[in-house]
């Protein structure tokens, strides 16, 4: 319908029609970014809403250099990043001892695993295991990057990842069919 720089100028003029097709066209997409960062679809549709509200107030800020997909991406990571940030006082961490089993994961039972069940236990893992794991895993930041993202050290945010895959290896044991 609109070519991406007709269709940032008609937001850019307050045009509602192009604001919710360009809604439409990415919300899909960035929903499953929040669900990844957040404990439960409340928070997801929480950081989508505020994440597209940054998009529409800084699309003047968009430089044609990359895709639009992308730049809103990294504005709805930015925004789950800061959303976690401004909760973390207020989520009680799952203690990492429940987690410190090192045992293998069979390929079978990946193979027998749901997207959305892979998400639920990603979305199950304690605030810093899951954050860290997103970044590095799904977004691909390097453990530097996510270090000064959430001001912590680069062996904090290694460990995290560790713990992380740890505590999904278990969980994915722990669901391995009879």
């Amino acid at each position: 319908m609109y070519t991406e720089k007709e269709l940032i100028d008609r937001c850019l003029e307050n045009d509602p029609k192009a604001q919710e097709y360009l809604y439409k066209r990415y919300s899909c997409r960035m929903y499953g970014v929040c669900l990844r960062f957040a404990r439960n679809t409340l928070e997801a549709d929480d950081i989508l809403q505020e994440g597209f509200i940054k998009v529409f107030s800084y699309l003047k800020d968009f430089r044609f250099e990359g895709s639009l997909e992308g730049w809103i991406r990294k504005i709805i990571v930015n925004t789950a990043i800061n959303y976690y940030k401004s909760k973390q006082n207020e989520w009680n961490e799952t203690s990492i001892d429940k987690f410190a089993s090192n045992q293998a994961v069979a390929e079978d039972i990946l193979d027998k695993i749901s997207v959305g069940d892979l998400l639920q236990l990603i979305r199950e893992l304690p605030e810093g295991y899951r954050l860290v794991f997103n970044l590095h895993v799904m977004e691909g930041y390097n453990h530097q990057e996510i270090a000064k993202i959430l001001n912590i050290s680069e062996n904090t945010s290694k460990s995290q990842l560790s713990r992380a895959r740890t505590a999904l290896q278990q969980r994915l044991v722990q669901r391995k069919p009879e």
